[in-house]
């Protein structure tokens, strides 16, 4: 005959591992079920299109449960309430989930208060094709500069990017596919440097698929033993500019093995703002990020890179990042490159309706005193 405290425990314990493997975190069951704080868990994470969309809900019996779905503002574009215990479609319960435009965030509530990470859910729609042309910088020296995306210009004003427009050589791209869902629980990026925690929280809403690779980078492990082997505190006209990691080689040239497809994301990079590094092909990023250290000379690198998150905790050990000794200028190398001791993902807080996360990224705490050359 079994034993119910035992059969109850490892029913719980089913439930964490299955919250668990979403994000490949690790958990472990409380003695005292009674005691366990009410969660709520994607059932699968990828949904097909015209499939249930299901959660499953951890909450004492009799509890007031409610799931909200919330945009990235935090404000409430569909509810299902009066929800038991247990697995629910919430494609049958929300029906601003069959139009929701970009990623979202499900919100478990308990008597009116969200509790718990939310869960982040992603429409899988086809990206509208990169638009470029060959420009010059300030120096002379060529690159290939993103213009727009699809039929829309990023900047409409610029005779040039107009007239490479009607050039007639833009191919139209394939009409956009609506393949599911993605569903997972929501988490931020903790790096553990050796200059203090930086916390990072993602804009999947932004960036879905380069919030996604960062998130599974962190999990698996990648960035441990890594560097910040590029650190340009100010540009040539003194103005904070970034700091840059991600590469285990260490030497600018490294990366996951892979690329991605450049991301049409509209975060403006601005202090404590994160964004993928590339080489001069747009779709070159990979593993290397940087963290903008202000708006004055990072505001040029809005539709060139994709930005996908911000820091929420960490700006003293941005700033000491920012400010270490410097062996060369030129290239923006560090004498002893700060290094990212351990990578982890850690649980992100409930939203709360009415709230933008966004407002919690960082301020600067400090300013750099001296100016270092510009490198790109």
């Amino acid at each position: 005959m079994s034993n119910p405290a035992i059969s109850s425990c490892a029913r719980t314990a089913l439930r964490l591992a299955i919250a668990a493997s979403a994000l490949g975190m690790c958990a472990s069951a409380s003695v005292d079920d009674a005691h366990r704080a009410p969660s709520m868990t994607p059932v699968r994470m990828y949904v097909a299109p015209g499939e249930p969309l299901e959660v499953a809900i951890d909450a004492p019996a009799g509890a007031a449960a409610s799931v909200l779905l919330l945009d990235p503002a935090g404000e409430v574009i569909g509810a299902a309430r009066n929800l038991q215990p247990g697995r629910v479609d919430l494609r049958r319960q929300i029906g601003a989930l069959e139009s929701l435009p970009r990623a979202g965030w499900l919100q478990l509530a308990i008597d009116g208060t969200p509790v718990g990470s939310p869960i982040v859910v992603v429409p899988l729609g086809s990206a509208p094709p990169v638009r470029t042309r060959l420009a010059q910088r300030a120096d002379g020296t060529p690159y290939t500069r993103v213009i727009g995306w699809g039929d829309t210009l990023l900047d409409p004003a610029d005779p040039d990017d107009v007239k490479a427009k009607e050039s007639g050589q833009w191919i139209p791209g394939d009409a956009p596919v609506m393949s599911g869902y993605r569903l997972y629980r929501d988490a931020d990026a903790l790096l553990e440097t050796d200059q203090g925690p930086i916390r990072i929280a993602m804009s999947p809403d932004e960036a879905p698929s380069t919030a996604w690779n960062f998130i599974t980078l962190v999990r698996d492990g990648f960035y441990d033993g890594t560097t910040f082997h590029r650190v340009v505190p100010l540009d040539r006209q003194g103005r904070p500019f970034v700091i840059q990691g991600g590469d285990p080689t260490g030497t600018g040239d490294g990366g996951p093995g892979y690329a991605l497809t450049l991301e049409p994301s509209a975060l403006a990079h601005d202090y404590g703002i994160v964004s993928m590094a590339r080489a001069d092909d747009p779709h070159s990023a990979g593993s290397q990020f940087f963290v903008a250290l202000g708006r004055e000379a990072c505001a040029r690198l809005d539709g060139q890179y994709c930005a996908f998150g911000y820091v929420v905790d960490g700006a003293r050990a941005v700033d000491a990042i920012a400010a270490c000794p410097i062996a060369n200028a030129a290239a923006g190398r560090p004498a002893r490159p700060p290094a990212i001791r351990r990578a982890t993902l850690v649980e992100a807080p409930p939203r709360v309706p009415g709230t933008d996360r966004r407002n919690s990224r960082i301020r600067p705490t400090s300013t750099p005193a001296a100016p270092a050359p510009q490198v790109r």
